[in-house]
C-alpha cells in the first residue's frame, strides 16, 4: 500500500478531499480518465478567454464556510448571472422579473404583474399542479410559460412539459422587484484565471494522473491505496449490473469569431422550440473580457448514451428506485467512497459539491 487515499475523479469533490487528506498528513493519488483535471469545471484557454468546456459553471453560494474555504484557492470576480431570454427575436430579462413582465404585458406595477398571472392562472384552472406544465403555469401565467418555458423546457429534457414532473421548476425564481440577478446568492463570482487554475491549487503538491481509467485497471489501483474516494458513475462502477441509470447529455458547438463582442452578455437562452439550441454561451462575458477576438458555445441537450458525457441525472422515480439499489451496493463496499454527482446520482451545484467532500472529510479525517 503506497497511499492513504487514491482518489478517482480530479474534479471538484475529489480535488477538494484530497486537498484537505493532504494538509491532514494523509499521502494520496489522483486519478483521471480524461486527460485533463478539474473535471466538467475545466476552462482552457483560447484567444486569452477561459473557456467553459463543459457548459457554463458560475459559482454561487451562501454557505460562508465554502466560500471561506474555496477562495483561499483563487480570487473571485463580481461577475453576477443574468441572462437574456430570445423567444424569436423578442428579448427578455431573466430571471421572472418586473423588466420581464413589463416587456410582456406592458404592465408597470408589482400588483399590476401579480394580478395578470393570477388571472391566467385561474384561467387555466389549475389548483393543484400535477406537472411541470401546471407548476409553471401556477407560477407564471400562460403567456411566460408558451414564451419562455416551454420549448427550453422541452428542448433540455427531451419530453413534453406534461410528462414532466413539477418539482423540477419549483425553484423558478420569479420576482415581483426589478432584480434581474438570478442567483441572488451572498457570495458568487467567476474565478479570475479560470476554474482550471483554481483546480491546480487545489491540487498543488499531490501527486496527479490523467489518461486513466480507474475501472480498467481496478485490482492494480486498489493494491495501491488504503482507501479509495470513488467520484465515477456508480453504475459504472459495478459494470451496470442492474441497468444504467438515465441521465441527460449536453453537445457543444464551439466558434470562434473575428469580433469583439457576438451577444453582449454571458448567456442567451432560445426558448422557442424551433431554434435546436438551448443556449449560446459568450464565455469572454464571465470574466469582462476586451480581447479583439470572442469564444461562443451553442448548446444543445441530448439524450444520454453509453460512451456520452452525462450531465444532468434524470431524476424521477425510475431512476431515484435503480439508484437505491446502486447505493445498497455501494454501502456494502468495504474501504470505499462514493461521492460527487456521478457517485451519488444528484444534481449538485457547485458549492454544495464543495460543502458535501468537506463533510466526508470531517467524517473521515477527524
Amino acid at each position: 500500500m503506497k497511499y492513504d487515499y487514491l482518489v478517482v475523479g480530479a474534479g471538484l469533490y475529489g480535488a477538494v478531499f484530497a486537498q484537505v487528506a493532504k494538509e491532514k498528513g494523509k499521502s494520496v493519488l489522483v486519478i483521471d480518465k480524461r486527460n485533463h483535471i478539474a473535471g466538467n469545471v475545466y476552462t482552457e484557454e483560447i484567444e486569452g478567454i477561459n473557456v467553459h468546456k463543459y457548459g457554463a459553471h458560475i459559482f454561487h453560494t451562501n454557505n460562508k464556510k465554502v466560500w471561506e474555504y474555496i477562495t483561499k484557492f483563487a480570487e473571485f470576480n463580481r461577475f453576477t448571472n443574468s441572462p437574456v431570454a430570445n423567444y424569436k427575436g423578442e428579448l427578455y430579462s431573466l430571471p421572472f422579473n418586473m423588466y420581464t413582465f413589463n416587456k410582456m404585458w406592458g404592465v408597470v406595477t408589482p400588483q399590476e404583474a401579480a394580478a395578470k398571472i393570477e388571472e391566467q392562472k385561474a384561467a387555466a384552472g389549475i389548483t393543484e399542479p400535477k406537472n411541470l406544465e401546471e407548476q409553471a403555469i401556477s407560477l407564471v401565467g400562460t403567456d411566460i410559460y408558451e414564451k419562455l418555458v416551454k420549448g427550453y423546457t422541452e428542448k433540455q429534457w427531451g419530453r413534453p412539459c406534461n410528462e414532466l414532473p413539477a418539482f423540477i421548476i419549483k425553484r423558478l425564481p420569479v420576482r415581483l422587484t426589478f432584480d434581474n440577478n438570478y442567483f441572488n446568492a451572498l457570495y458568487q463570482g467567476i474565478p479570475m484565471g479560470g476554474y482550471t487554475k483554481m483546480v491546480e491549487n487545489l491540487l498543488e503538491g499531490i501527486e496527479v494522473r490523467v489518461g486513466e481509467d480507474y475501472l480498467e485497471k481496478k485490482a492494480e489501483y486498489d493494491a495501491m491505496a488504503e482507501k479509495i474516494v470513488y467520484t465515477g458513475a456508480i453504475d459504472a462502477y459495478f459494470d451496470y449490473r442492474l441497468g444504467a441509470l438515465e441521465y441527460r447529455s449536453v453537445r457543444f458547438e464551439n466558434e470562434v469569431l473575428n469580433m469583439p463582442n457576438f451577444q453582449g452578455n454571458a448567456a442567451v437562452n432560445y426558448t422557442d422550440a424551433e431554434t435546436p439550441w438551448t443556449r449560446i454561451i459568450e464565455h469572454k462575458w464571465f470574466e469582462f473580457g476586451d480581447q479583439p477576438k470572442t469564444v461562443i458555445s451553442r448548446e444543445y441537450s441530448s439524450e444520454w448514451k453509453l460512451g456520452d458525457e452525462p450531465y444532468y441525472p434524470v431524476n424521477d422515480e425510475k431512476n431515484g428506485n435503480l439508484y437505491a439499489e446502486y447505493k445498497k451496493l455501494a454501502d456494502a463496499e468495504s474501504n470505499i467512497i462514493f461521492g460527487g454527482r456521478l457517485g451519488e446520482y444528484k444534481y449538485y451545484d457547485m458549492d454544495a459539491v464543495i460543502a458535501s467532500a468537506l463533510d466526508m472529510c470531517e467524517k473521515e479525517l477527524a
